[in-house]
This record gives C-alpha cells, sequence and structure tokens, in this order.
C-alpha cells in the first residue's frame, strides 16, 4: 500500500469489490446475510473503515467455508446476526465510534465546566 493509496482509500476500495464478488458466488441466502453483516458491522469502523476490513475478510471466509459445507446461514450464524457482528467487532456492547466521540465531547465538556466552576 503506497501514501497514495492510503490517502484516498482507493486500496479500502479495491478491497470491499474483492469481498463483494467473493460473495456473489455464494447461494442466496449467505448473500444476504452478508449484506446483513455489513450493515452492522459498519458502526463498529473507525474513521477510515480499515479497522473492519480484517473482521469483514474473516466473516466471509466463515460463510465461505459453511456453505461449502452444506450448512444454512442460521447454522453458521445462529438467530442473531447483529449480535454474532457485535461479538466478531469486540464484545456485546463494545463501543462505536459514536460512543467514543461523544463520551470524548462529554468529556471536554465536563473539562471546561470545571475549570469555569474552579
Amino acid at each position: 500500500m503506497n501514501f497514495w493509496e492510503t490517502i484516498t482509500g482507493s486500496d479500502l476500495t479495491r478491497e470491499y469489490k474483492a469481498f463483494d464478488g467473493r460473495a456473489r458466488v455464494l447461494p442466496a441466502e449467505y448473500q444476504a446475510a452478508w449484506e446483513e453483516i455489513k450493515i452492522h458491522l459498519s458502526p463498529y469502523s473507525g474513521f477510515t473503515g480499515r479497522n473492519l476490513m480484517p473482521i469483514l475478510d474473516g466473516a466471509l471466509g466463515l460463510l465461505e467455508e459453511t456453505a461449502s459445507d452444506g450448512q444454512s446461514v442460521r447454522e453458521a450464524l445462529g438467530d442473531d446476526v447483529k449480535g454474532f457482528c457485535a461479538a466478531i467487532a469486540g464484545e456485546e456492547g463494545s463501543k462505536s465510534y459514536r460512543d467514543k466521540w461523544r463520551e470524548q465531547l462529554n468529556n471536554n465538556v465536563a473539562k471546561k465546566l470545571g475549570r469555569l466552576g474552579g
């Protein structure tokens, strides 16, 4: 990865398209699960989304493996895809980037108010 790719994110775009290409050869129920996984993992993304690439690759690999074994999506992911995504992104209840920004903002405001009051 060169500097220009890092700045523009073209490497991520290329990798993301490759993931979608791999998903297109899966059975329909797996393709639907892949779309759902992408939606539920997006809140755990950092500013650039680079942190999700290994997670997406692993989730897609799991789908590919279970599809080739003839298992159903439900057997692979369980009944709660959103919970599955939270688990692979960290832990159940792990903080999203919005939560982290909100906490940072609240801390900054508290510091400012503390300076005014003290």
